[in-house]
């Protein structure tokens, strides 16, 4: 059974969440504080561990924005953000910091469950590497290797956030070839996408960065974005 740790200081929605999580196989346990789910977290690493975390954005101690940057330093779990708010920022920072997927309050358990078990889902599948994407992908300064989920940059090491990698591999694998935002979005979220729409922007941009001086992003008005650098698949 997948255990899941909510972290909310809702000290009323734990229980009866449990027990609808309980209907699926899932095992959800609740820290009301950032610092006790921290906690849990760090301890369950040596006992099996947790394969999921939610975290509602209001929280005491921190926002779920600082405590899902605190856990992403330190772990790859999955992680679904809530929030009342409901503003698209919140989509976008969220993303940035690596959550896999973004809920509103208010939500339905039923809703909730179905991301929890998609994100559990995206996790344990293996990766099915595409036809001539077994060895890196070598572009002008540019090289990005599938295997080990790595870059290089003038032979330098970049480090890049899980979505980041994946939307540059995405763009590697089929340089010159326009992706939409919601193509985009459709490969690194699933049926969840539409929640990310102006999400992806951002991350681009901050792509972008990372990869300077390269010009490696092509940005075509109203249609999407491309990988502009040449090159061809290779391995060593």
């Amino acid at each position: 059974m997948a255990r899941i740790l909510l972290i909310d200081d809702d000290a009323q929605l734990g229980a009866p969440l449990a027990a609808y999580f309980a209907r699926f196989e899932l095992q959800l346990e609740q820290a009301l504080r950032p610092s006790a789910g921290l906690a849990q977290l760090r301890a369950g690493s040596h006992n099996g561990g947790f394969d999921a975390a939610i975290l509602d954005v209001m929280l005491p101690e921190m926002d779920g924005f600082a405590l899902c940057r605190t856990i992403r330093k330190e772990s790859d779990i999955p992680i679904i953000m809530l929030t009342a708010r409901g503003d698209v920022m919140d989509r976008v920072v969220g993303l940035e910091l690596g959550a896999d997927d973004y809920l509103p309050k208010p939500f339905e358990p039923r809703e909730l469950v179905a991301r929890v078990q998609t994100v559990l889902r995206r996790r344990s599948a293996t990766p099915v590497p595409l036809p001539l994407a077994d060895g890196p992908l070598r572009f002008d300064g540019l090289v990005v290797d599938p295997t080990t989920r790595s870059v290089l940059r003038h032979a330098e090491p970049v480090e890049l956030t899980s979505t980041e990698f994946d939307l540059l591999l995405l763009l590697a694998r089929e340089p010159g070839k326009v992706f939409s935002r919601d193509d985009i979005l459709n490969h690194l979220r699933g049926h969840e996408a539409e929640l990310y729409t102006r999400a992806v922007d951002i991350v681009v941009s901050r792509l972008r960065k990372k990869l300077e001086p390269l010009d490696a992003i092509k940005t075509l008005r109203n249609a999407g974005y491309a990988l502009a650098l040449h090159g061809q698949v290779g391995a060593d």
